[in-house]
């Protein structure tokens, strides 16, 4: 049997289609990628005006400071960390950041919530007290507490140990 995009009405007269609901989805399919390019090259713009200070995150709506490959646990950062919004997202908004990996799935931090103003939340002094392990690294879940919630990533962030970043051993004893 076959089937196609016109239905004849019941008045008699002619046919309605569905090209224009066929036409209609087109053009949204359009409007959302070239939104969505639109967002990419924002995302892209903005992280060359800040080249290695900031990374991007699992959204596309937001950004944050790039941390540290390895430090010390509940030492505090070398720069405040911050998590940038390219969407709008309202002052007042909470945001806080948890991290975790295999072995430790809920890490201890401190000063872990921040408050969103003009884009941007600023914690002041996030500290990693829980550590990552033996050559793990934190993945950080920052969590934006919009109407609905937004979610964002930033995979194998940091290495956390109780004597920080030193000179790897030896492999010859002398």
């Amino acid at each position: 049997m076959h089937l196609t995009n016109t239905t004849t009405s019941s008045g008699g007269g002619g046919t309605t289609g569905t090209t224009s609901t066929t036409e209609s989805t087109l053009q949204d399919t359009y409007t959302k990628m070239t939104s969505d390019i639109l967002a990419e090259r924002t995302l892209n713009d903005f992280l060359s005006e800040h080249p290695g200070e900031l990374i991007r995150t699992g959204s596309p709506l937001f950004v944050c400071t790039v941390l540290p490959p390895h430090w010390r646990s509940n030492k505090t950062l070398p720069v405040a960390f911050k998590v940038v919004a390219l969407g709008d997202v309202g002052d007042g908004t909470v945001v806080t950041v948890r991290a975790g990996n295999d072995e430790n799935y809920c890490a201890e931090l401190r000063n872990c919530t921040a408050v969103m103003k003009n884009q941007v939340a600023k914690f002041n002094d996030l500290r990693f007290v829980g550590r990552s392990g033996r050559g793990k690294s934190f993945t950080l879940t920052i969590m934006v507490s919009t109407s609905p919630p937004q979610v964002a990533t930033y995979n194998k962030a940091i290495k956390v140990t109780v004597d920080g970043p030193r000179e790897p051993r030896s492999k010859t004893s002398e």
